[in-house]
């Protein structure tokens, strides 16, 4: 499966759920107390993050889609400490507040990354059922999907009516579902439950035979759009009916901590699907950020340079050779991460010490090299018949392993002109004695506040050099 990544700047989703606090007290921990067989932990640090279909929303914006959460909270500074963090994340936030009731808390005691103890603060709230219907109504024309955040917490009481008036408006409607009960979300456009949650519905799966046998009868059952279950380290299986079943290994290197990793899948199936993916892509997208989320200490978002970096190790574009297409993405990335990007091009026929010297040099101008080579059509045209000696791909392949180039692409125009407006480089840069008002494309680069800089070539190497000396000796 070709991944790419979405625009999630075109996408805005409203989740709708059971909204919580997960507060964290990091301390060292050096004796046992002289009460109890326990250790003493000195707390040092305090850390509050949000947590249920919070941290789906803030999952959400962190990959730079717009998010709109409508849950439930009591009166309190954890209420406070959330709508504080998801407004700082870009999340509109919708409470229903009850004063009577507190803000639900998950409070855990670590030390050393290690977790010794968590603390539940919560009771089922007494929502207002009508009330938050009608405030999601009022939010669904904005939004391309809604997803409920269900942890059987109290927020969500009248699920029907919800999917209902999301389809009534052609909004797909994502269920990360709790409880035994999953008629709750019948008409679903897609439900998410993991293994365990599935199989205390549908019964035991001996194999994916089975799995994929009683997942396509409970679609059936439930008027189901497509049913995900996720299956932590056997990684993730889509079902959907008059479909083959996709299954998807996991993708993390290494587990560290799986909480908060199904608001991960959720959150990232949710702003694909709202970007315009195809389902099939974005339950792969939501696999890489699954497997990145599991490698991270506690409840954790996953931020758009992060998925876009797993998708161009998918797509092998982190170096080397690369289409067009992996070169913007790699680009994307690069700056999203602060990267001074380079571009320089030519033949590279015969590759000699002036080149390596002179790509060595360009290296040095920034952060990353793209090279742009000539295809063979368009060297015969520049430097005549019988040229190039060696064929676009053997050219490529040699200057992809030279450690100053990051990324080679090739171009069939005379000129560089299409790549540069393409790719946007911050310098442009060529060897030899022009001026810089005779480099190729710098009034292109320049037009968008770039830079273009010559660099000298190293004397006595050249590729015409070369191949008339190889001639006369022969």
């Amino acid at each position: 499966m070709k991944l790419s990544m979405p625009r999630f700047d075109q996408a805005a989703v409203l989740v709708v759920g059971d909204v919580m606090l997960d507060r964290y007290w990091h301390g060292g921990t050096s004796r046992i107390s002289p009460e109890a067989p326990v250790p003493v932990v000195k707390v040092e640090h305090i850390e509050d993050r949000p947590g249920g279909a919070a941290n789906v929303a803030l999952n959400i914006a962190a990959l730079g889609a717009q998010a709109i959460l409508v849950g439930v909270t009591g009166v309190d500074e954890a209420a406070q400490s959330l709508r504080n963090s998801l407004t700082a994340a870009g999340v509109k936030a919708h409470f229903q507040e009850i004063a009577s009731q507190p803000t639900i808390v998950k409070l855990r005691v670590l030390s050393r990354h290690q977790q010794l103890l968590r603390m539940d603060f919560e009771e089922m709230f007494n929502t207002d059922a009508a009330a938050l219907a009608a405030e999601v109504e009022g939010l669904l024309s904005g939004v391309r999907v809604l997803v409920l955040s269900d942890y059987g917490k109290g927020a969500l009481q009248n699920h029907q009516l919800l999917v209902q008036a999301a389809r009534a408006r052609g909004i797909p409607v994502l269920a990360d579902p709790k409880g035994k009960d999953f008629s709750i979300y019948r008409g679903a456009s897609l439900i998410t439950p993991n293994l365990h949650e599935f199989e205390v519905v549908v019964g035991p799966c001996a194999d994916e035979a089975e799995l994929v046998s009683k997942g396509a009868q409970l679609m059936r059952e439930l008027d189901l759009g497509a049913l995900l279950v996720t299956r932590g380290e056997h990684g993730m299986t889509l079902l959907r009916p008059e479909h083959p079943a996709l299954h998807l290994p996991a993708r993390a290197r290494e587990v560290f901590d799986v909480t908060g990793a199904g608001d991960t899948v959720i959150s990232t199936l949710a702003a694909s699907l709202a970007a315009g993916e195809e389902l099939p892509h974005a339950v792969g997208l939501a696999n890489l950020a699954a497997g990145i989320v599991v490698g991270k200490l506690g409840t954790a978002a996953i931020s758009a340079p992060e998925l876009r970096r797993a998708v161009q190790r998918e797509q092998g574009s982190e170096r080397g050779v690369v289409s067009l297409e992996q070169l913007r993405l790699a680009v994307e990335d690069a700056r999203a991460h602060g990267e001074k990007i380079v571009f320089t091009n030519g033949c590279f026929d015969i590759l000699h010490a002036g080149h390596v010297t002179y790509l060595e040099q360009a290296r040095a101008q920034g952060d990353r090299l793209v090279l742009a080579v000539n295809d063979d059509a368009s060297v015969s045209r520049l430097k005549g018949p019988g040229r190039p000696i060696n064929s676009v791909d053997r050219r490529m392949a040699v200057l992809a392993g030279l450690g100053a180039v990051d990324w080679v692409v090739s171009f069939s125009e005379d000129t560089p002109e299409n790549l540069l407006r393409a790719v946007q480089p911050d310098v442009l840069v060529k060897g030899g004695d022009y001026g810089i008002d005779q480099v190729v494309g710098a009034d292109i680069v320049r037009a968008y506040g770039g830079e273009v800089r010559v660099l000298g070539l190293v004397e006595n190497s050249s590729t015409t050099a070369i191949v008339e000396k190889i001639r006369e000796r022969s």
